[in-house]
């Protein structure tokens, strides 16, 4: 009896174990990764052709201590390779496992190497040559954590899970043993199977050569034991033949029966290359693909007998951002409640959020490994009246590939006091009623709501960007703003009352119910979280897209980025302090200094300022207002962008202006200041350096963010200003529910007698969602 391990994904080592059995291996041994068993030389070529679970085959040659270098390679040097093959042999060596001498595979691997030519040059007088990419046999020594050192043959040559009918790959192709272990775990074994996001085809194909008995190694051109000086030929003739007649006769069996394997995809160009590989497997007779968009997906097998239905639809680390993915795996678990009742279901994915969003009843959750991406594998039986499961309740919990009886986590304190419907969330609509689920149904109202009346008013102001939702409902935390076809949610970070997952799960909630009342596809909806920032962290971009929208405003056209920073390069809430600036700037030279992205700056460039001089420390915002400009065809050689310290400049600044328009942020600390700021602190030294910049008879609009803002009335008679609180007047309709969403102020130079007008005395004004301005480089 020969000794033979067999390698395999983490989680599919009792499906091996299985699967060895059935094929007559002896000593079946499970453990991590792999599965060790004992047989003839016939038993190790049966098993590559036949299984559908490992990766590779390794005969072992011997096992020796290898606690150090002497010991290591006088027991690689001891084992007899050349009962295998010969010195015209071309030979690689794979190594895995360190020690406190070996610290490298590819040492390893050169100490084996060079053991293994050493006794044949010493026996035969050559040595054979080193082939790493395409060699006749592949050597595999693996280093055990007690210093043992197990050489092998790999029997395999390629990966046993590359099956040869794979014409072309997807962008994320799925391995044909995961492929075949969701199968299985999906509680298929013959019968009808529909993979509604089937990608290039791998789960059908598997699941069809399962069915038909077909074996998967069938279709490969060469393995690794075909190198070796004792392969017989006719022993693997015979093997194929035995599986060709199998193959044959399960196929006929299917087809007979009426049994049918149907995949869709919405792209094209992938069910194409689909097609392609069920004609390379010989199986077009029995799967058929078709382009359809999974809200558009019907059960294909309407009067038949219940299947299984399996999807390895996109998830993080594949294809897609969060909230189009969400979207996805709503509309995937509507589809599956309303067209596959009594049928079983199988869906992989590495994101639970995702998963919960199925909104299915798991029964097993199986651990599974998609390369080096952990994955949950959750199965169902579609019940005729599923009911919608409120909370994206999970089954069992697996544990390498097998369930385990422990739940997740216990339900929140209000689902176990509520077994009803829970307040705001998804209701509980018949599935087979034709409706649709709402998702978190007070939230989606409220949003309704707000949508139908601000989308009125927007048209009427020429406005494309605006603001739908701003945390109306305590339980919903959260602001919502339309950019054109986009929406931006920005999650508010919860209070450390409202428990993890709660949060989390509202916040899934809110994004299916956006996209389902706005009925906007999920790639157009964009998720940040709102939190307090510390330090630099508060300038770091999010993300490098280089995304960018035009969006309209009273005329004016501007350029935001939905998706790199946490602003988008317009504050929303300020729309009417810069259309303010703009309707007093005509003729006039105008200062924009904090200038951000030049919003301001292009107001007053359009009604008609004589010059305009933009100011910020940001070269990416400087950039921006640059491009902002030309977005509004303005080409006025009198208008000026200066990179600087602002608080610096303004000190130092010879220029005069008749308009200073100031936003400065909160607080800023950014390394290339000399000192902090904060608007409260700070404020009256700057109104002071900025009326240093006026002409006679100047304006400076003054705006925060600071939350209980407070003006300093007494210096800013001092500096001889007279002031007006248009916070209210420039306040939007879409904001108009927080009337202290920010500050702003008219300063003008006080005429003899002046003082401040009453009831103008810094009334305290609120924060917005942007009142830490990010500042990249």
């Amino acid at each position: 009896m020969l000794n033979y391990f067999a390698a395999c994904p983490r989680g599919l080592e009792a499906l091996l174990r299985e699967e060895l059995s059935a094929l007559g291996a002896a000593n079946v041994k499970e453990t991590i990764a792999g599965v060790s068993f004992a047989g003839d030389t016939e038993t190790g070529i049966r098993i590559c052709l036949e299984t559908r679970f490992a990766t590779r085959v390794l005969l072992a040659l011997g096992t020796f201590y290898a606690g150090d270098d002497i010991n290591f390679y006088n027991g690689a040097y001891s084992l007899r390779y050349e009962e295998y093959f010969d010195n015209q042999t071309t030979i690689a060596v794979d190594f895995n496992g360190s020690n406190q001498f070996i610290r490298n595979t590819q040492y390893g691997a050169v100490r084996v190497k060079d053991a293994i030519c050493d006794r044949f040059s010493r026996q035969t007088g050559f040595r054979p040559n080193v082939d790493r990419e395409n060699p006749d046999v592949r050597i595999n020594a693996h280093l055990d954590k007690k210093n043992n050192v197990t050489v092998s043959i790999d029997l395999s040559g390629e990966s046993l899970h590359r099956r040869d009918y794979r014409a072309r790959a997807g962008a994320a192709p799925l391995k044909e043993n995961l492929a075949q272990a969701i199968i299985v775990r999906s509680g298929y074994v013959t019968g009808n199977a529909v993979d509604p996001m089937c990608g290039s085809g791998t789960l059908l194909i598997e699941a069809c050569m399962k069915a038909a008995d077909m074996a998967p190694g069938l279709l490969r051109r060469r393995y690794g034991f075909a190198g070796l000086r004792n392969f017989d030929a006719s022993l693997l003739a015979r093997l194929k033949a035995e599986a060709r007649e199998r193959a044959a006769a399960g196929k006929k069996r299917l087809l007979e029966a009426g049994i049918r394997f149907r995949g869709f995809d919405s792209d094209p160009e992938v069910v194409a290359r689909a097609r392609d590989n069920i004609a390379k497997a010989g199986l077009t007779d029995l799967i058929q693909v078709d382009v359809c968009d999974i809200r558009s997906l019907r059960n294909p097998f309407p009067e038949a007998e219940p299947g299984v239905l399996f999807c390895n639809p996109p998830y993080g680390e594949r294809l897609g951002n969060f909230a189009e993915l969400l979207e996805l795996y709503t509309s995937l678990g509507n589809k599956i409640r309303s067209e596959f009742p009594g049928w079983r279901a199988g869906i992989i994915s590495s994101s639970q959020d995702l998963l919960s969003c199925l909104r299915l009843r798991a029964e097993r959750t199986y651990r599974l490994f998609n390369g080096a991406i952990p994955c949950e594998l959750r199965t169902f039986a579609i019940r005729r009246e599923e009911p919608i499961q409120e909370n994206g309740e999970k089954g069992e919990n697996g544990k390498n590939g097998e369930p385990d009886k422990l739940p997740e986590q216990a339900p929140d304190e209000a689902a176990l006091k509520t077994p009803e419907k829970a307040p705001g969330e998804l209701s509980r609509e018949s599935p087979d009623s034709g409706e649709k689920a709402i998702i978190a149904a007070d939230f989606a109202n409220r949003l309704r709501k707000n949508l139908k009346r601000l989308s009125k008013w927007a048209r009427r102001e020429g406005l494309e960007a605006y603001r739908i939702y701003d945390a109306d409902l305590p339980d919903y935390a959260a602001a919502i703003d339309l950019y054109g076809n986009y929406v931006l949610v920005q999650e508010y970070q919860a209070p450390k009352t409202i428990p993890v997952n709660v949060a989390h799960r509202r916040l899934l909630n809110m994004i299916a119910a956006v996209a389902e009342v706005l009925d906007i596809p999920g790639e157009n909806i964009v998720l940040k979280v709102r939190e307090r920032k510390k330090g630099d962290s508060q300038y770091e971009k999010l993300s490098e897209t280089k995304r960018t929208l035009l969006i309209r405003e009273y005329g004016c056209c501007f350029i935001v980025n939905l998706w790199d920073y946490l602003d988008t390069g317009l504050f929303l809430d300020h729309r009417l302090a810069r259309r303010m600036v703009g309707e007093m700037s005509p003729g006039r030279d105008v200062l924009n200094v904090f200038a951000y992205t030049g919003s301001a700056s292009v107001y007053a460039a359009v009604n008609g300022a004589r010059s305009v001089t933009t100011v910020d420390m940001s070269r990416t915002y400087l950039n921006w207002a640059r491009e902002n400009m030309k977005a509004n065809g303005v080409k006025n050689p009198r208008n000026q962008f200066v990179q600087a310290d602002c608080l610096k400049w303004i000190k130092t600044c010879g220029d005069r202006f008749d308009l200073i328009f100031a936003d400065p942020p909160t607080f800023s600390n950014s390394r290339r200041m000399e000192e902090s700021f904060d608007v409260q602190r700070d404020h009256a030294d700057l109104l002071r350096d900025l009326k240093r910049l006026l002409k006679p008879h100047g304006v400076i609009i003054f705006s925060n963010n600071k939350r209980n803002f407070h003006l300093d009335t007494a210096a800013v008679a001092a500096l001889g200003l007279t002031f007006e609180d248009v916070s209210l007047k420039t306040l939007p309709e879409d904001f108009s529910r927080n009337k202290k969403i920010h500050c702003c102020f008219v300063l003008r130079e006080a005429a003899p007698g002046d003082s401040a007008p009453a009831g103008k005395t810094g009334v305290p004004s609120g924060a917005s969602a942007s009142q830490n301005r990010e500042e990249p480089a």
